[in-house]
């Protein structure tokens, strides 16, 4: 099968979490989340947290809650039997030999359903070049269809001729945070019915997947987990201590060649829920999706580290519009640092067309300015 790869700034290799096809299996992690629940307070410039009086905090502190209710979230088991009904495997057949994949009913009626998973899962057989076939929790199988992908975000949603199926509930990834406890869902190495827990190991990690030679790459600002995750996961739900998907499991890595499929160190990645929403809803809308642009071209040789430096502009785009000169030199977007054009563009990508961003550049001539730029817009390709 043909293998993918994944990087980041710190040059990780990873590939992506497609697997092959096997004999099916069971494999569930057993354990129960922390009960303990601590009220603190985090101040907003020093990030020194302080203990919360009457459970509230001053406004220059945001408040946070350490551990999880008892009453919310409990055992993995109970979580596993809320989310598995809604989680399907995706068999692939085509001419380069297709393989196993891992989905989430997410939207259904009486006689369709809607199925999200990642564009690299099933790109091979798109346009008629292969079979698509989503196996359900109950093991029902169904034909699929694709209804649009979106390569630069490595999402694709399908749609099967079964409705009244088992949804699974959307979570808001912007309110996840790094220590919060997690759990990955999906058919690792065709292995159905697996679940891994773990935590948020970082946010906002900028990544760069791409599918094989042809392919288009998919920058990711992603969610960093300790999860297992592996070739099979990729398409299937990251979700929160209640069940809520909060992430779209994509790529995890490895510490040597791509040439062989290999298994976690503990280094997954996800797409943020959020992200992933606005672009399954225009899919389902229009049979395609949008992504922001900045309207600038990066110069990738440039020292990385020292932030993104445009090389020029397209006209009558924003950062034009805004007044940002070729030879700028970009280094931060919406108080996110970047250090290199990789870092920029993930940053972008996390945003909606439309959006305002605040855009801190050093000038050509020196010195530090910063810009409010409204993002435009370009159709999925």
């Amino acid at each position: 099968m043909r293998n993918s790869m994944i990087s980041t700034p710190s040059k990780v290799l990873a590939g992506f979490v497609l697997g092959v096809t096997m004999v099916g299996g069971v494999a569930t992690a057993a354990g129960v989340f922390s009960t303990s629940v601590v009220n603190a307070c985090v101040d907003k410039k020093t990030k020194v947290i302080y203990a919360a009086v009457n459970n509230s905090c001053p406004s220059n502190r945001t408040g946070v809650t350490l551990g999880s209710p008892s009453s919310a979230a409990g055992s993995i088991n109970s979580i596993v039997t809320k989310v598995f009904p809604s989680v399907a495997t995706i068999n692939v057949t085509s001419p380069d030999g297709g393989g196993t994949g891992s989905g989430s009913i997410f939207k259904t009626t009486s006689t369709f359903s809607y199925v999200v998973t990642n564009n690299h899962v099933v790109e091979s057989a798109a346009g008629g070049a292969g079979t698509i076939t989503v196996e359900l929790d109950n093991g029902d199988q169904a034909v699929a269809t694709i209804v649009g992908r979106e390569p630069n975000y490595d999402l694709a949603v399908l749609k099967i001729n079964k409705g009244n199926l088992p949804t699974i509930e959307i979570g808001d990834s912007s309110q996840i945070q790094i220590g919060d406890q997690v759990i990955a869902f999906g058919s690792p190495l065709g292995l159905d019915h697996t679940v891994t827990s773990g935590i948020v190991s970082s946010l906002n990690r900028p990544v760069v997947t791409r599918g094989g030679t042809n392919s288009t790459e998919s920058y990711v600002d992603a969610i960093q987990t300790d999860a297992a995750i592996n070739p099979g996961n990729s398409g299937g739900p990251l979700t929160d201590s209640l069940g809520r998907m909060i992430g779209i499991n994509a790529a995890t890595a490895t510490l040597g060649s791509v040439a062989g499929q290999s298994g976690s160190i503990g280094l997954g990645f996800a797409i943020p829920m959020n992200q992933a929403s606005r672009v399954m809803n225009e899919i389902i809308a229009t049979g395609k999706a949008t992504r922001p642009v900045l309207g600038v071209f990066f110069d990738q040789s440039f020292t990385a580290g020292k932030g993104a430096k445009i090389s020029s502009l397209t006209p009558n785009e924003g950062a034009q519009k805004a007044g940002i000169p070729a030879g700028a030199i970009v280094t931060s977007i919406n108080g996110i640092r970047i250090t290199d054009y990789v870092s920029a563009i993930v940053r972008i990508r996390s945003f909606a067309p439309g959006d305002k961003v605040t855009v801190i550049v050093t000038m050509p001539t020196g010195g530090s300015k910063t810009f409010s730029v409204t993002l435009g817009s370009a159709v999925s390709n």
